[in-house]
């Protein structure tokens, strides 16, 4: 990893779950303990990067049909390192004046995105942890660009499952959903529990290691988090089966272990 990205503060001995991520990805802003965690990772479900890789897809088919529905301002929470595709890519691909906001707590994913986003004067990151979302929306940079008096998509993607349940990740969704203007979209994936019980519960434990758990829920236990927004088609389903981009039959949709939807404020 180039030196350049790692901030003194960091602590390299302690896997990251944004560097972990990165590293499934295919990126390189990742340490060896990191890389130790995604091997194991890897050992209970090998398919791990095809997985990292289909949450990834989703996220930008969701920021495209959020920008299509005429949303122009995008805030993602737990956003992680950069990688291609980023949103501000796609939203801005389809609307060249989208604004985004990249939220994250992790000192080299926050450092690598100031480095990208240098110049562009429509996007822009922020240091604060999604546990305090009330802090988030305060937060004088992201109102220099966004207005939150007009419709926002606010992204939580494979987010709330590094939340436990007494750090209240149902407060987050409903603090983003009481702040967004009517047509306002909350586009969320997150790990369950509900085909490989085994294997999830295994995930869990390995990550206990990490800077954040991993929790997985109950299809009903993330449909909760869209208490208040009006649930788009196809519904919260496994994360290929939303909107894919083309027909191709997308088999044993349950191995991919992460649900997905969007959103919509009435």
């Amino acid at each position: 990893m180039d030196s350049e990205w790692i901030p003194p503060e960091v602590d390299s001995q302690r896997p990251s779950v944004a560097r972990v991520y990165d590293f499934l990805l295919g990126g390189g802003h990742n340490f060896a303990s990191d890389r130790d965690l995604a091997t194991g990772l890897l050992r209970i479900e090998p398919q791990a990067r095809e997985l990292a890789h289909a949450n990834r897809a989703f996220l930008r088919r969701a920021v495209r049909a959020a920008a299509r529905a005429g949303v122009d301002q995008f805030v993602d929470i737990g956003s992680g390192i950069p990688t291609q595709g980023n949103v501000h890519e796609v939203a801005q691909s389809v609307n060249p004046d989208a604004r985004v906001v990249y939220v994250d707590n992790d000192d080299v994913a926050v450092a690598h995105s100031r480095s990208i986003l240098a110049g562009n004067d429509r996007a822009t990151v922020i240091q604060a942890d999604m546990r305090r979302p009330r802090e988030i929306l305060a937060h004088p940079e992201l109102n220099r660009v966004v207005d939150l008096a007009k419709p926002v998509a606010f992204l939580l993607v494979a987010a709330l499952h590094l939340v436990k349940d007494e750090e209240d990740p149902a407060g987050i969704a409903a603090a983003l959903r009481d702040a967004g203007a009517p047509g306002s979209h909350l586009v969320l994936s997150h790990l369950t529990h509900e085909a490989q019980p085994g294997k999830t519960a295994a995930i869990g434990k390995l990550y206990d290691r990490a800077t954040s758990p991993a929790v997985s829920r109950s299809h009903a236990e993330i449909l909760r988090f869209f208490d208040g927004w009006d649930l788009l088609d196809p519904g919260l389903v496994y994360v290929p089966l939303w909107r894919p981009d083309d027909d191709d039959e997308v088999k044993d949709p349950e191995r991919f272990l992460v649900f997905g939807g969007v959103g919509r404020r009435p």
